[in-house]
């Protein structure tokens, strides 16, 4: 392994033991943010070789049910899953994965670009199931990693207009230096006032939102900004139950879709990393040793900077 991501999840299974009802009941190794090199492959693997860099898939489905079949293998209910118990990540210094789920980096695209796939991936499928597209004005909701990938990949898609949310002044400022053409600081604007200055800044009502913080009040203003006949995608994860202006929504015909995680995103991902027509370096604003991985932990549990970087190989000093 060479660069492993820290992502929200982890410090939540770390803190908490649980997500839902995915519950931690025996160690666990973290990680799914992930690239790496071969070293060694199985008989039957044909595609890659000891010293080909790779970005590493999380979900690998068990097996070819219903959803496989369609294309939609996240869905699946038995996928394996990098650090979602009772599976095991890829925060280590070797690990074996399913070689259809381990992608070749061209050489132009760095380890940490590599790992970083995982978060761009659900930016970007969240952006497809949104139905982004030329012209399109979007809400981003939430300013953290995955709101500033749904930034880049909006834009990236043709979106005309982003407006991006946050409690945080420097995570704002993060989201414009990456792409997002308005920003708004919320403190203790109610949800319509936040819907009202979403459509003042972008001229009219987006017809698509992203909402990524999974806050009660979050969804609501997100339902009250998007555009009748839009579209509202769930992104972030809160509680099980939130008290949502459901009868708003649905005689304003705005669609609510859920996301979970992602497919088919790793070579799209990939193809755009290698054209240079998405840049994710600066997500990255951490970088530890793998030996200090406690510290960060504490550093993203703290909310400093957005992306913090585990490096796992020590011989190794490129990104």
């Amino acid at each position: 392994m060479h660069s492993v991501g820290i992502c929200g999840s982890d410090v939540h299974y770390w803190q908490h033991g649980r997500i839902g009802d995915f519950v931690v009941k025996d160690p666990m190794v973290l990680g799914h943010e992930a690239s790496g090199t071969v070293v060694k492959v199985g008989s039957g693997v044909t595609h890659l070789k000891p010293g080909d860099r790779v970005a590493i898939e999380p979900g690998v489905p068990r097996e070819m049910d219903e959803f496989c079949k369609t294309g939609r293998y996240n869905l699946s209910p038995t996928i394996f899953f990098c650090a979602t118990p009772p599976d095991n990540g890829n925060l280590c210094r070797y690990y074996k994965h399913s070689a259809s789920y381990c992608y070749k980096l061209p050489d132009n695209v760095t380890f940490e670009e590599g790992a970083l796939i995982e978060p761009l991936s659900v930016g970007i499928h969240a952006c497809k199931r949104a139905g982004v597209t030329l012209g399109s004005k979007v809400f981003v909701s939430g300013s953290g990693p995955i709101g500033l990938v749904n930034v880049l990949v909006a834009k990236m898609m043709g979106a005309a207009a982003v407006v991006i949310t946050d409690l945080s002044a420097s995570r704002l400022q993060k989201a414009k230096e990456m792409g997002a053409d308005f920003t708004i600081q919320v403190k203790n604007e109610t949800p319509q006032e936040v819907a009202s200055k979403v459509e003042s800044l972008l001229g009219c009502m987006p017809e698509i939102t992203v909402e990524c913080t999974g806050v009660q009040a979050c969804i609501q203003a997100g339902i009250y900004a998007t555009r009748s006949g839009g579209t509202l995608v769930l992104v972030g994860l809160g509680p099980d139950m939130v008290t949502v202006p459901i009868v708003n929504a649905a005689v304003r015909e705005v669609d609510i879709r859920g996301i979970f995680r992602y497919c088919n995103t790793w070579p799209v991902a990939i193809a755009l990393l290698a054209s240079k027509r998405i840049n994710v370096k600066p997500l990255v604003t951490h970088r530890f040793p793998l030996e200090k991985a406690l510290e960060a932990f504490k550093t993203t549990k703290r909310g400093e900077g957005v992306k913090v970087m585990l490096k796992c190989d020590p011989s190794d000093h490129n990104p």
